[in-house]
């Protein structure tokens, strides 16, 4: 199996200059110990042959693989044993953390010294002796931090996860019933997304996915991810949002979706043939109500990849040092189930009066963990970021680098509104009784849409709610009238945030990519009452020309 061969290397140099103390921290405690004695028995990495041990609670310690002694599972008996060895030997100890202060309990200090009084004899000892401490959590008490060396144990990688895949479509070849409807770019979308998983959860979600409909094709992708569903449920920072949301689903902003689609399987191999890098983010901008977050779920249904908020209020949490730690445990979590994509919605309210001394500095430090790794992560993991009053974010997050491009989404043009009109009343007008005599024409949606001008997608969307709840109270039909109605009784946003709109559509002119084509924004968009007037947007050669020479449409 391929894979692990850096930490192979790895433990092999650190063996042999005889480390006394190695911590390895992992849930995958077969695997850690499978590939230590892989190690061991390499001569190309040690020609030293020595005996592995591997010591519980439960069992003792022992030869690898056989039963141990009663006596030595007390720790310190343990540790007696190991200071008394004359032979060149590995000692794994599992779950010592226990002894280290975990879960609240307190720290043992005669097995802390006994660690301690054991070092000089592991470094002067003729036959090379080292112990490695492997368990669940890193717990390591201040005492000993300076004797022991952080080894990380990564999840298993691509190649390793596709291996028990192919052994396990092999086993199936040779008796079993499952049909298999995978060509070699399906084996890899479904190894992608198990990353993340150790390689008995892969396996786990691989035979589930088999058994549920007898099959195993490119659609299970779904069953890897409610297994990755189960590691974000244990996080109180980040929630997996389960969305069945398709691009169709979303009207107008055709220039961002044609963006997206042709970033679709761009964190594949066969991306990599063309020299592209898995794609960094989005930042989508724009008037409230119009469509953001609703791409945010579309895109996940449409790259087949989990997709996990962020809720910035609970990085901040009342502990000092403890905000720092939940953004690096977030950021640890989502790349740690990479492919996916990172969704923050209204990033401004997280990262915004980050000049204010009144958290001492914890909002700054949260913010450059975050910019740090927006600039140099490369895992792929795709960031969406959405914001409504993009005044409030700082410059440093917006310089190129950060995300591969900023969107501005504006108030739906006529064509838009017909297209969010039509997709909402597809959606609701099914039943024959609501609909009766009424016909959802191009007539009806163009004369909609020439009557609510200026409106928001979500406030359209309101308006066909509005309008059913009227024929629902009178327990009748459906009919035009109570569209006009509910669209007389809304006072857009664009009247109650002119002032706001126009802001962003001059910080927007030249500063992002408009998310609408350019042949559909030639409509001049005014409002009841007093206009929103703004600049006309720009062509795309001022864009371009205003923007370092780059396109502007997709």
């Amino acid at each position: 199996m391929q894979g692990n061969s850096k930490f192979k290397v790895l433990i092999a140099n650190l063996l042999k200059a005889r480390f006394p103390y190695l911590y390895i921290s992992t849930w995958e405690e077969e695997r850690a110990l499978s590939v230590i004695r892989s190690v061991v028995s390499d001569e190309s990495l040690i020609k030293t042959t020595r005996t592995v041990f591997t010591w519980s609670v439960t069992n003792g310690l022992a030869e690898y693989g056989k039963k141990g002694s009663g006596e030595t599972k007390d720790p310190l008996k343990a540790l007696d044993y190991i200071g008394k060895y004359e032979h060149p030997a590995i000692f794994i100890l599992k779950d010592f953390h226990v002894y280290f202060g975990a879960n609240n309990r307190p720290a043992n200090m005669e097995v802390i010294r006994k660690i301690r009084d054991l070092l000089p004899f592991l470094k002067q000892s003729p036959s090379p002796k080292n112990v490695i401490f492997v368990s669940p959590s890193l717990v390591l008490p201040n005492d000993l931090q300076k004797d022991f060396t952080i080894v990380d144990f990564d999840l298993p990688s691509f190649s390793e996860i596709k291996y028990v895949l192919d052994e396990m479509i092999y086993a199936n070849q040779r008796g079993g019933r499952i049909t298999i409807d995978l060509g070699n770019e399906e084996k890899e979308r479904l190894a992608k997304a198990a990353l993340g998983l150790t390689l008995h959860e892969a396996e786990n979600a691989f035979a589930r996915a088999m058994v549920e409909d007898g099959r195993l094709d490119v659609d299970d992708v779904e069953v890897i991810l409610e297994e990755k569903r189960q590691i974000i449920k244990k996080s109180e920072i980040l929630e997996f949002v389960k969305s069945d949301l398709r691009i169709e689903d979303v009207g107008g902003l055709e220039n961002l979706k044609r963006w997206l689609k042709k970033r679709n399987k761009s964190w594949l191999d066969s991306a990599q043939k063309y020299g592209l890098p898995a794609p960094k983010g989005v930042l989508i901008t724009g008037v409230p109500g119009c469509g953001k977050s609703l791409i945010a779920k579309s895109v996940s249904a449409m790259w087949h990849l989990p997709l996990l908020r962020l809720d910035m209020g609970k990085i901040f949490s009342g502990i000092i040092g403890s905000s720092e730690e939940n953004m690096r445990k977030a950021i640890q979590t989502v790349e740690a189930i990479s492919p996916s994509i990172l969704w923050i919605d209204e990033i401004e309210k997280g990262f915004s009066g980050l000049s204010g001394s009144g958290d001492s500095g914890t909002s700054s430090r949260i913010f450059g963990t975050f910019l740090t790794w927006m600039q140099e992560k490369t895992k792929p993991v795709f960031v969406v970021a959405t914001a409504n009053n993009i005044h409030s974010l700082p410059a440093e997050l917006l310089r190129k680098g950060r995300f591969d491009e900023i969107f501005f989404v504006d108030l739906p043009t006529r064509k838009e509104r017909m297209d969010i009109f039509k997709l909402h009343m597809d959606k609701r007008l099914k039943d024959p009784e609501v609909v009766g005599d009424f016909v959802v024409s191009d007539a009806v949606i163009e004369s909609l849409a020439d009557m609510t001008e200026g409106y928001v997608g979500a406030e359209i969307e309101q308006i066909v709610i509005a309008a059913l709840f009227e024929a629902f109270f009178e327990d009748r039909s459906i009919a035009f009238g109570d569209f006009e109605k509910a669209i007389s009784n809304t006072v857009p946003l664009s009247v109650t945030q002119a002032e706001q709109i126009t802001s962003i559509r001059e910080w927007a002119n030249v500063r992002a990519v408009a998310a609408t084509p350019k042949e559909d924004r030639a409509e001049y968009i005014s409002t009841a009452k007093e206009p929103v007037v703004a600049p006309p947007p720009k062509t795309d050669d001022d864009v371009r020309s205003a923007r370092g020479g780059r396109a502007v449409d997709f």
